[in-house]
């Protein structure tokens, strides 16, 4: 294993755990390690701290492990063991009515660069770095030793995440398919409501997970309410506030193939056409257009307006004329959910611009809650960064 060794002084956060080293705390680097290599790195003393992936950037190593050894056979089993246990403590690996989860989140599980959603038996893997696309041949074997025989597939879709680099071969496909299974959609269970979900076309891994827990919290205050959901994708805060007993509900999105399945997981639950209007157009120029009060919910979840610092800037200003469009627009006593999935836009941040939209807007604002991903979303304490998805429930005067 090569060798990394930092400058004076440079080791704090590594005793502190954080998962990251950064180009400009490297003194000195032994041997000559190839993007995704396993390294270790020590102190300017010599003294070993960790071990992790090697990247090109100025994150140049993902830590894997403060005090295990990577190179075993059986590391990944174990972290994926551990990440298990997790969900199955929080009561998402034997629920009836729940049969979608991530299994593994990044740092938030000690292994940086990976992301794996569980759909009913089928896990779909993310790779975000070299090193973890290289290991997934051996992240794929792992998950059929984990789940058995109720494995029916492991789906790699990681051509849109890992770094782009000659002779990564970044095509979607997959690494296992139980004998006999052949689909590319099934349909998953939240909180008892159907979802179809399809990882080979979807966005992401097919769906969002990490919006489980507010979905259920539109669901309790949607009954006889009329509910805008802007950017809805496939439908998921729609579903759960039809289920909640909505009296409408209109979901909009610019995707078609997204309205379709939209469509889809209506028909799917059973809901009377009459009570869904899908959209598909901008969801701001819907909002703007659309009559004060005419909504007595909206869910405003936009993708994210910002991927890096050199946009945070505009991104903060996006959030503020979307967030006033729908403040302005809510009926009076009506709720606004708002969010944003922006890592560089912090709590504070995204606050403030909700703040300056309520403003600009002259109405009544209060905060009745925080919102934030689901627990299977986990951010390791020591990866305060990991806390990436914050939310506002409003209540409107």
């Amino acid at each position: 294993m090569d060798k990394i060794i930092l400058k004076p002084r440079r080791e704090e956060s590594l005793l502190r755990y954080h998962p990251w080293v950064f180009s400009g705390a490297i003194a000195q680097i032994v041997g000559h390690p190839a993007e995704g290599d396993l390294v270790s790195v020590c102190s300017a003393d010599g003294q070993l701290l960790a071990c992790g992936h090697y990247q090109i950037g100025s994150i140049a190593v993902r830590v894997l492990s403060f005090d295990e050894d990577p190179t075993k056979p059986d590391f990944y089993l174990r972290m994926l063991t551990r990440a298990y246990k997790l969900r199955e403590a929080c009561g998402l690996t034997s629920s009836a009515d729940t049969t979608c989860y991530r299994l593994v989140h990044g740092e938030g599980d000690s292994l940086p660069g990976l992301i794996i959603d569980y759909y009913d038996g089928v896990c779909v893997l993310q790779a975000h770095s070299v090193g973890m696309f290289r290991a997934k041949s051996v992240i794929a074997a792992a998950l059929q030793e984990l789940y058995g025989s109720s494995l029916k597939a492991v789906y790699d879709k990681s051509s849109g995440t890992a770094p782009f680099k000659a002779g990564l071969d970044l095509v979607d496909g997959y690494l296992y398919r139980a004998p006999g299974f052949k689909a590319d959609e099934l349909t998953v269970l939240e909180n008892g409501n159907k979802f179809l979900v399809n990882w080979v076309e979807g966005q992401k891994t097919g769906f969002f997970l990490d919006q489980r827990d507010n979905r259920f919290r539109v669901g309790a205050l949607a009954a006889g309410r009329r509910v805008l959901n802007l950017f809805c994708y496939t439908g998921g805060f729609s579903i759960y506030a039809l289920a909640g007993g909505a009296a409408h509900v209109d979901s909009v999105d610019s995707s078609r193939r997204a309205m379709d399945m939209v469509d889809r997981n209506v028909a799917l639950n059973g809901f009377p056409a009459g009570l869904h209007t899908s959209y598909c157009t901008d969801a701001i120029d819907f909002v703007k257009a659309a009559p004060e009060g005419a909504y007595d919910l909206i869910i405003v979840d936009p993708p994210a307006f910002a991927k890096h610092r050199g946009a945070l800037k505009n991104a903060l200003r996006a959030y503020q004329r979307l967030n006033a469009a729908a403040i302005a627009k809510v009926a009076p006593g009506g709720f606004v959910f708002t969010f944003s999935c922006s890592q560089v836009v912090d709590k504070e941040a995204f606050a403030l611009a909700v703040f300056s939209a309520a403003a600009e807007t002259g109405r009544s604002v209060r905060i009745l809650d925080r919102l934030n991903q689901g627990a299977d979303h986990s951010v390791n304490i020591y990866h305060p960064e990991g806390e990436y998805l914050k939310g506002l429930l409003l209540y409107v005067e």
